[in-house]
């Protein structure tokens, strides 16, 4: 008989990757706040730092809530934070990613602010 030998990842490493592959996307300030919403609630989904976690099976789904700076394109920042974190999701993990959700929350217009080019 084989060993069963198992992988366990905690659904905050998840949040902790999707987050960080997030806001190394040139154009975004900072993660967002997550709105109350009692449905994720009830679901016991875990959320933190601007992103909500789905796990079904060896599958996962983000919806990630975002601050972006002044001067971006929201559609061309938003694919690609759904591209970086895919991928780092993917090759760090293995996990499928299902769909990765992007909530534009506000634009950053604080005065340390700077445009993006």
């Amino acid at each position: 008989m084989e060993p069963q030998d198992t992988v366990t990842i905690a659904p905050s490493v998840l949040i902790t990757i999707a987050r960080q592959a997030a806001i190394e996307v040139k154009g975004i300030a900072r993660m967002g706040t997550i709105p109350i919403d009692v449905t994720h609630l009830l679901k016991g989904n875990p959320m933190g730092s601007g992103v909500v976690l789905e796990i079904e099976r060896n599958q996962v789904s983000f919806e990630l809530y975002l601050i972006v700076k002044p001067g971006v394109s929201m559609r061309d920042i938003s694919h690609e934070v759904q591209r970086s974190v895919t991928r780092s999701i993917q090759e760090l993990v293995g996990m499928e990613v299902l769909k990765v959700n992007v909530h534009i929350e506000d634009v950053d217009f604080t005065p340390d602010s700077k445009p993006e080019a």
